[in-house]
């Protein structure tokens, strides 16, 4: 799977293990290069059930062991 990283942005994640009940994740900010704005380096996922937020590599969430597109 392709991401592109303009189309994050309050897109869906389900875990593929939750832990403490988070399975499902949207993501709610794209952390940007300093020297370069237009690279998105990170993003922050908010859990739905307990608002906890999580920060990874936008990369990462092409890992299909750890991510899958969408709510399931």
């Amino acid at each position: 799977m392709v991401l592109s990283p303009k189309k994050l942005v309050h897109s869906k994640w389900t875990a593929i293990n939750p832990q403490n009940r988070e399975k499902y994740f949207m993501v709610v900010r794209l952390v940007q290069d300093e020297i370069d704005p237009k690279i998105v380096t990170e993003v922050t996922l908010e859990a739905v059930f307990s608002k906890r937020h999580l920060t990874l590599h936008w990369r990462d969430l092409s890992n299909k062991t750890i991510w899958k597109t969408g709510w399931h």
